[in-house]
């Protein structure tokens, strides 16, 4: 019985044409050794599985094949073969994860001191480097910087925010990206024809692909293991049962579920799931989202897949900090129902908001309105004055300030044919607060006079009326203080304003008399 060897082991790539999914990283690290300009130094830095050191092995082979540097070594060689089957001497590998320590450094400078024994270069990739204690990279920098020519270091991490600065200064930096998922889908299928592994449905290989998450090595450890539980086949319902994810026709039925509305139905999917890995289950879901955000139809829009996908991300973070798995699902399958009434509450408030910025802050000016002949403000009804001291009371109630600014600012005249006539100050804090609270003032006057009353500013030198929609401002035409054509004086016509009256009785104000120190 032959060994049985590993298909992440089986598949490694040993030439830069296999590599999968690096095309800049290949393609700049051929183009270097086929024209001679090499550094002494490369890091390469990536998600596990992306092929950081199995570039870092290809680089080195090509380093030492025996028919001269080149991009495509001839794995015919000595030299080659060596290389390969990883006993190579002059290929050195290190693993800081277990070699973190100044001693460890100090030996592989050792090493650094003598020459090649057999190949060009003498190579050194030290795998995981981040893992190097703050000495060991101070002991390393200055070999790092100037190493003798024979001498190549080839470093590979997963997190090059831990390597420090003057590490990354003296290299030259590869950022090996996430494996595409469709590159990765196409490689297991060439896979999987290639070891005769029968497979009756190809979306088996789709979950496959995509629970790897972009690395390649996990995919194919995945798929071995899936195999193994099929049986030697690739099977869908044997593979979704073993990963623990959903079966794409559970999905869509989901979804239908949730597009009928049917609270009963999803509900049911979600006591089915959540006695599996209930964030495998959103992931899922978002997957899905993401594939008919591309390929949208039926009930899948833009603005639908949007609600569906935040609903799902705020599960997710529910799972995260420990929320129960049944609850967390639960809740978002009837959230996902929610969202889809006709007028959701986030697009409602959206538009509310839209229709109150659209609004002008201040109303358009208002037309000045001659003041009615003295007999008129005689005879206005008892009624009027039993509405201003509800309407002094309201706006008190509301604001304490904005009541002040009314008594202020506002002069009342008369409330006639559904007119509420007023005298009202051109200037003043009083009259800019009425402006800021306009919109409260003209509810609340509404709201006791009736709702349509109309507004409007009087002035007793002009002989235009215009309804107002908002208290006048600064630039309009001035307005002289409503004063009385009769006999009264004038002391007697303050003390018998309707206003000063209002005032006094709600006030209560005690007279002082102040007289002038002799």
């Amino acid at each position: 019985m032959s060994e049985h060897q590993v298909l992440a082991l089986k598949y490694r790539p040993r030439s830069f044409k296999e590599l999968i999914g690096q095309e800049a990283v290949s393609q700049t690290l051929s183009l270097a050794l086929d024209s001679g300009k090499l550094s002494h130094a490369y890091l390469f830095s990536g998600l596990r599985g992306s092929g950081k050191t199995s570039s870092a092995r290809i680089f080195a082979k090509s380093l030492l094949c025996e028919k001269g540097v080149s991009s495509s070594p001839c794995d015919l060689c000595d030299a080659c073969i060596q290389a390969n089957e990883g006993r190579h001497i002059d290929i050195i590998e290190m693993d800081a994860a277990s070699n973190t320590g100044v001693d460890d450094v100090r030996d592989l400078i050792e090493q650094t001191k003598y020459a090649p024994s057999i190949g060009r270069f003498k190579i050194f990739i030290i795998d995981e480097v981040h893992m190097l204690s703050k000495g060991a990279f101070n002991a390393f920098l200055k070999t790092l910087e100037e190493p003798p020519s024979y001498i190549k270091f080839m470093l590979a991490t997963t997190d090059p925010m831990k390597v420090p600065a003057t590490i990354l200064s003296r290299s030259q930096h590869f950022r090996f990206k996430k494996i595409a998922y469709d590159a990765v889908l196409a490689h297991i299928k060439h896979i999987a024809a290639q070891e005769g592994i029968p497979c009756d449905d190809e979306r088996a290989l789709e979950i496959v692909a995509r629970s790897g998450g972009g690395s390649m090595r996990d995919t194919l450890t995945l798929m071995e293991q899936a195999i193994a539980y099929g049986k030697g086949r690739l099977e869908l319902n044997a593979t979704v049962e073993m990963l623990g994810v959903l079966d794409p026709e559970r999905i869509e039925a989901f979804f239908a579920r949730i597009f009928e509305r049917d609270n009963d139905g999803a509900i049911a999917f979600v006591k089915e799931s959540e006695s599996g890995d209930c964030e495998m289950v959103v992931s899922e879901l978002i997957g899905f989202l993401k594939e008919k955000l591309f390929k949208p139809q039926g009930h899948f829009n833009a603005n639908v897949i949007e609600r569906f996908f935040k609903i799902a991300a705020e599960t997710r973070s529910l799972l995260h900090y420990g929320a129960d798995g049944g609850f967390a699902l639960g809740l978002m399958a009837l959230k996902m129902i929610e969202a889809l009434r006709p007028e959701a509450v986030a697009e409602s408030i959206e538009r509310i908001e839209n229709e109150l910025a659209q609004e002008p802050p201040i109303a358009p000016a208002i037309a000045i309105a001659p003041a009615p002949p003295p007999k008129d403000t005689k005879k206005t009804p008892l009624s009027g004055n039993a509405l201003i001291k509800e309407l002094l009371r309201r706006l008190y109630d509301r604001s304490a300030e904005l009541g002040a600014a009314y008594n202020e600012a506002v002069k009342f005249i008369a409330f006639e044919n559904g007119e509420f006539r007023a005298v009202f100050a051109e200037s003043g804090e009083a009259i800019e607060r009425l402006r800021i609270d306009y919109k409260i003032f003209s509810t609340i006057l509404r709201e006791v006079f009736g709702a349509d009353t109309k507004i409007v500013k009087v002035a007793p030198e002009t002989k235009n009326v215009e309804t107002a929609s908002q208290p006048p401002k600064e630039s309009e035409t001035d307005v002289k203080t409503d004063a009385p054509k009769d006999s009264v004086s004038a002391k007697e016509a303050i003390q018998n304003d309707p206003q000063i009256q209002k005032a006094i009785e709600i006030f209560q104000p005690e007279k002082i008399v102040v007289h002038e120190k002799p």
